[in-house]
């Protein structure tokens, strides 16, 4: 039996001010994420678990540890993965969707004749658990059956470790495909059964089409080697401030191919911010923008 006493760790654990700022410091250098001091008992919170985790008692001995070469390679990805937020849906903010079938695709396939032989390239930025790139999928697979030629990739990219293998798994519980439209779930989804009862799976033929991909959006975007049709990048510069937003938006617009689409969050916009981009719509941009009519959406 072994002498040595389990370590506790105190419930009543206190992240002063000074040790709030180092840690703003780093989470806002290494992933451009701008947390107020108003986010100081929420970053405590989601620290905690890792503290516990690693027996740890103080959060400068957290600290100490995360800028240790030891921490710097097996750490600061749990940490991120606490830290972000990954609030995300099937289908969520249908308009966009709406735009991407009845506007962005058929306006790609007149101008360029993609269908033949060329490929059209989606980013899914900040994709979380994979339903955005998976609902991007269904899309461009519906739209494409009328060009038997066409072919289509989508690059799902997170900081989260944890989120892209949920999202490589492509296994989601009832509650997450409960608003998908039944005629979508029959076709695009398997059922569990026996123990897997109550989850569903996307189908091969559309994870075939999705690569995820571990990519820090303030690295350079030199690993990102194909040009995109479409960004999206819905509800994450909402935690970046104002250089860091306008510096990502005019790296999004040189990943674009002319004539490409960026959408952002609904609570999200591009204005006062220095950029080519022209609005297309609210939350959608144009690269070259040359104006859409308002009757394109159906």
């Amino acid at each position: 039996m072994s002498n040595t006493a389990p370590i506790l760790i105190p419930a009543n654990i206190k992240m002063s001010d000074a040790e709030f700022r180092r840690f703003s410091e780093l989470i806002r250098d290494r992933f451009g994420i701008n947390l107020t001091p108003a986010k100081k008992t929420m970053l405590v919170a989601r620290l905690l678990k890792r503290l516990r985790s690693l027996k740890m008692q103080s959060f400068s001995g957290y600290y100490n540890y995360l800028m240790s070469p030891e921490g710097q390679k097996n750490e600061v990805t749990h940490m991120i993965d606490v830290v972000s937020t990954n609030k995300t849906e099937f289908f969520r903010e249908p308009v966009h969707f709406d735009f991407l079938k009845n506007v962005g695709l058929p306006e790609l396939m007149s101008r360029e004749k993609r269908w033949s032989p060329g490929r059209i390239n989606v980013w899914s930025a900040g994709c979380s658990s994979g339903e955005e790139p998976y609902t991007l999928s269904i899309v461009l697979a519906e739209y494409l059956e009328s060009y038997p030629g066409a072919i289509f990739s989508i690059l799902a990219t997170d900081v989260s470790r944890q989120m892209l293998m949920v999202a490589e798994k492509a296994i989601y519980g009832h509650e997450a495909v409960k608003n998908i439209p039944l005629h979508y779930m029959h076709k695009y989804f398997m059922r569990g059964v026996q123990s897997q009862s109550g989850y569903y799976r996307v189908v091969p033929k559309l994870r075939r089409h999705v690569t995820t991909m571990y990519f820090n959006l303030m690295e350079s975007f030199s690993l990102i080697q194909a040009k995109m049709d479409f960004i999206f990048c819905r509800n994450v510069m909402i935690y970046f401030d104002r250089d860091t937003r306008e510096a990502l938006v005019n790296n999004f617009y040189h990943q674009l191919n002319d004539g490409g689409y960026l959408f952002i969050g609904s609570s999200e916009t591009l204005n006062a911010l220095e950029t080519e981009f022209g609005q297309a719509r609210p939350t959608i941009y144009q690269k070259g923008f040359r104006g859409v009519e308002d009757n394109s959406i159906v």
